[in-house]
């Protein structure tokens, strides 16, 4: 009788480690699984824009978004590849044209899924004249949870996205939406 008691005792407290235990792994796997999901809805607009500082594609500047900034800026992110972002580089070199002394505008090239070399033809075929900034990992582009080419994301003074574009989209929306950002001064 004393052998099978010990057996149950230790039976019992088996039993009461094991669901302990899977509680505990339980409750971590549920925290992780909402940090997961809070981290792939961001950013989103009327969110802060993730910050970020990256070079330009000849190494001499460096640019910065993130919080307050003096002006709006529209951010593209594109790739040499991509047969959208080859359709709208005209347009946006007409947008830059017209608002660069209202507006910052970065071209992100996601090097990370291109070359430099193929980058810097992009930019002399299409006579790109903003800014270009290289994000040569990938981070920058994984940090607003980038999909697709073009990307392009309005964002306001305060460092607020107030648009966002996946995929090509119209020139003559891109420029209203800037245009009434601009208008709220």
């Amino acid at each position: 009788m004393r052998k099978s008691t010990i057996i149950l005792a230790l039976v019992l407290l088996l039993g009461v480690t094991g669901i302990w235990l899977n509680t505990k792994t339980a409750s971590l796997e549920r925290e992780t699984s909402a940090k997961v999901r809070i981290a792939k809805e961001a950013p989103l607009v009327n969110y802060q824009a993730p910050a970020f500082e990256l070079k330009s594609i000849d190494g001499t500047q460096t640019f910065r978004v993130g919080g307050e900034r003096e002006r709006p800026v529209l951010i593209n992110f594109w790739a040499s590849w991509c047969g959208p972002c080859k359709l709208e580089a005209p347009d946006l070199v007409k947008i830059y044209a017209k608002y660069q002394n209202e507006l910052d505008m970065y071209a992100v090239n996601v090097t990370s899924t291109d070359s430099k070399k193929d980058a810097q033809a992009f930019v002399d075929e299409y006579g790109l004249i903003n800014p270009i900034l290289m994000d040569l990992d990938g981070s920058v582009f994984a940090a607003y949870n980038g999909m697709a080419f073009p990307t392009n994301l309005l964002i306001d003074k305060s460092g607020t996205i107030r648009r966002l574009y996946i995929g090509l989209r119209p020139a003559s929306q891109i420029e209203a939406d800037i245009q009434e950002l601009l208008d709220e001064k």
